[in-house]
């Protein structure tokens, strides 16, 4: 990876001026074959155990959905960074926990405003709750502290938000300035359990890493400079831009989409799966959303282990599970040393745990075992062509084998790598050519089954969610793709979707046909 870091944040940061849009409206599509009943004992017992569970909670979830939204959630004017802006003390919450949102403003007042990300009949936000005025106050700016140069601030709480009433799910606090500023601040109210139901992971960490609030980065420290990055970064800050940049551009999507489609879901994010795993226990599928880059071992391992009990995943971006991560302060700090591993406190008395890449020393361990695809390179732009036209995440698209959509790969991208650990049979589903930093390559969308039955896919791009978007008002940065490529991403999304909420796909799909030799000259 390109650890300069100042080029490659601002290019992925680039497309966070809009918000994220959905198109292809139409009737659910996809596989609707149902999976055979499981045999005692079976792998598949712990999704008939949760059936129970899921019901009630597509109950509770199609009724939501059914209610009247709020097409007014999306942001006007943010002003200055110091206009306005908050952070709250939790990433997320269980419905009925309380947290606490701490707010800076020039204004003289503000109020808050909780939408709760969904499909809502195309108006994809609903208003849950929306606070009385608060007075605005200026809180002390914050910079990089100590030897890992964190920043994090120290201040005081504005408000206290009870959640009794808030369905799970992904929600966007705005923060209305009196002077016509606003700003977001991300908040997920999570599932307890995702048995019978697919399970949303949303990438905080990530959303983190990235974050300037302050002046550094895990990327980049006050002159800009990488030797000056951050090693180690705190919740305890406002995200810059938006407020909430990364969900945007790489989440918000994926979230309208499938719960647009209705089938059973659950929400969560890669923290919470670090400290709470058995949150995957009885998931159907898991969804690793459109930028995920840093996880922790343990995360890893849960993932792993969801897999390999019958839990079908998707990773729907690239760049996945290549940072290891270790998370401190009760989950506020998010530790990273990078090419500095060797400063890592845990250097020489736990490697594995080393803050570095999964697959660098002193511990390599490729994300490629797990994903099935490596991550490559930085920064690309190519179109993502078609391999295995036939295969059922294409159905209804209408597409031919060497079809192409523009734009589709980028800007980061993974490949089939047989000379990292690569699970087998493996199908390479998309094989596009391209050039990164003048070198020739490919990127691959792949899919593999495991023994338990999971089904495995990897998109091979960064741009799969932000193609769910491309063509609409809501685009954002849409890098040039067209409305065409929206519709192909968004069918072959819903078959994915669709298909994996029905448990393990090996039991009710067709195998994948291994075609790694073929495609990479033998091996």
């Amino acid at each position: 990876m390109d650890d300069n870091g100042v080029r490659r944040r601002r290019f992925l940061g680039a497309a966070a001026a809009a918000g994220a849009g959905v198109v292809g409206l139409g009737a659910l599509t996809g596989c609707d074959s149902a999976a055979p009943a499981p045999a005692p004992g079976d792998s598949a017992a712990p999704y008939a155990a949760g059936r129970a569970v899921r019901d009630s909670a597509l109950t509770a979830q199609q009724t939501e959905q059914a209610r009247v939204g709020n097409a007014d959630w999306r942001l006007g004017p943010t002003g200055p960074q110091e206009a306005i802006e908050g952070f709250t003390d939790r990433v997320s919450v269980l419905r009925g926990e309380h947290f606490a949102l701490h707010a800076s403003t020039t204004a003289q007042g503000f109020t808050v405003s909780a939408y709760r990300v969904g499909w809502y009949g195309g108006a994809q936000a609903r208003l849950v709750w929306r606070s009385a005025r608060i007075a605005g106050r200026v809180q002390p700016s914050g910079g990089p502290d100590g030897s890992t140069r964190t920043v994090s601030t120290s201040w005081e709480p504005t408000i206290s938000v009870d959640t009794a009433d808030w369905p799970e799910g992904a929600y966007l606090l705005r923060l209305d300035a009196e002077d016509g500023h606003q700003r977001y601040v991300p908040m997920i109210v999570r599932s307890a359990s995702a048995a019978g139901r697919t399970l949303l992971m949303h990438g905080a960490a990530t959303w983190q890493a990235y974050n300037v609030w302050g002046g550094c980065s895990l990327y980049q420290g006050e002159s800009g400079a990488y030797a000056t990055r951050s090693l180690a970064v705190s919740f305890d800050r406002p995200y810059d831009g938006t407020g909430a940049d990364k969900f945007l551009v790489y989440e918000r999507a994926l979230v309208v989409l499938a719960e647009r489609l209705g089938i059973p879901l659950a929400y969560t994010t890669g923290l919470d799966v670090h400290r709470q795993p058995e949150v995957l226990h009885g998931a159907t599928a898991l969804l690793s959303l459109g930028h995920d880059e840093y996880w922790t071992p343990q995360q890893r391992a849960a993932v792993t282990a969801a897999r390999d009990a019958g839990s079908n995943i998707a990773f729907l971006g690239a760049n996945t599970c290549f940072r290891r991560i270790r998370i401190e302060d009760d989950a506020r700090t998010v530790v990273c040393y990078k090419t500095d591993y060797q400063a890592d406190p845990l250097y020489g008395k736990d490697d594995p745990a080393v803050t570095t890449d999964f697959r660098a020393e002193p511990s390599p361990d490729p994300e490629s075992s797990l994903t099935g695809v490596i991550y490559e390179g930085y920064p690309t732009d190519a179109p993502y062509v078609v391999q295995a036209a036939d295969h059922w995440l294409y159905a209804g698209t209408g597409v031919k084998a060497g079809d192409s959509f523009a734009h589709l790969i980028g800007v980061e991208y993974d490949r089939v790598t047989p000379s990292y650990p690569t699970p087998r049979p493996l199908e390479i589903l998309a094989h596009s050519p391209l050039v990164c930093e003048g070198r020739p390559s490919h990127s691959d969308s792949a899919y593999y089954t495991v023994p338990s039955g999971a089904g495995v896919f990897a998109s091979g791009t960064m741009r799969w969610v932000e193609g769910l978007m491309a063509g609409t008002h809501d685009d954002g940065s849409d890098h040039r793709m067209d409305a065409r490529t929206s519709a192909f991403v968004t069918r072959s999304t819903e078959n994915l979707l669709t298909a994996f909420a029905q448990g393990p796909a090996a039991r009710h799909l067709p195998a994948p046909r291994d075609n790694v030799a073929q495609v990479y000259d033998g091996a």
